[in-house]
């Protein structure tokens, strides 16, 4: 089974650019490379900062997009997503509280979409409400589970990106600790950059996003960090007893070498042409 794992795509009004990347074109450029070598997806996720003011028309653009796309798709909501004007375009995805929440069933497992976002902060916050959501969910399946949040779970030890992280992580962690042997990965977003470890014994990863990106700057304690790397998407592959994770970086436009070419032939130990 195959999944797609989109990230950060901070849509904006037309024609507005992000770092001098203009968002809109990079997540159609995203849709399409996917679509290409991807079309056997059975899910694609994206996993929050859908726009990046929070504004109604960003959200009706990002609807009609993907009601046109032949792949089913399920969004998480991030820090610059505003929740009453997201869920005012996709109310559908509302669980009993009000959270953009939900369930969704593939082959390689049942998935769960969390809502992390807080209102007038980028950090991020799961509450009890949204605990008792998660708890009750874990509790009604006996798995496996996929989850997708936008906040990182885990300090990750850029000082910037550690104090907008999810700030009440350690009881999300206690939860998926009791559930470990029910969830097989955690995907998430936020931080911009290619990323892996676990929690509480579960495997997590993350990537960069579709438009600008971060840079792990460990000197710099303050100020978050940004650079021009390629612009990327993630494709997930899953067996039986195994998890694989790709980040394809679409965004690149130099040279693909590919093996048996001029090229490869001249990189030998007599001429040793790289």
């Amino acid at each position: 089974m195959k999944l797609l794992h989109l990230s950060d795509i901070h849509l904006t009004a037309p024609g507005s650019t992000i770092g001098g990347r203009d968002p809109r074109a990079n997540f159609e450029r995203a849709l399409a490379h996917a679509l290409k070598d991807h079309h056997d997806a059975e899910l694609m996720v994206i996993t929050g900062d859908l726009s990046d003011w929070g504004d109604a028309a960003d959200y009706h653009w990002l609807k009609q997009r993907l009601d046109e796309y032949p792949l089913p798709v399920r969004l998480c909501i991030g820090n610059h997503d505003r929740r009453a004007a997201f869920l005012s375009v996709f109310p559908d995805l509302s669980d009993d509280n009000g959270f953009v929440q939900g369930v969704h069933d593939t082959a390689a497992g049942r998935c769960l979409f969390l809502d992390t976002a807080h209102p007038e902060t980028h950090a991020g916050r799961y509450c009890d409400d949204r605990l008792g959501w998660l708890d009750a969910r874990l509790a009604e399946h006996d798995g496996p589970f996929l989850l997708f949040m936008h906040h990182n779970p885990m300090p990750v030890h850029l000082a910037p990106l550690d104090q907008i992280r999810l700030l009440d992580d350690a009881p999300f962690r206690r939860l998926v600790g009791r559930n470990r042997s029910k969830i097989r990965h955690v995907f998430f977003g936020h931080c911009h950059l290619p990323l892996a470890g676990s929690v509480a014994g579960v495997p997590v990863s993350s990537l960069r996003g579709t438009n600008h990106a971060s840079y792990p700057l460990f000197s710099e304690t303050r100020l978050l960090s940004a650079s021009d790397l390629p612009q990327s998407y993630g494709v997930v592959f899953f067996g039986e007893d195994y998890v694989t994770v790709h980040m394809v970086e679409y965004g690149y436009d130099g040279p693909i070498r590919i093996e048996g070419s001029p090229d490869y032939q001249a990189w030998d130990r007599e001429t040793m042409v790289r």
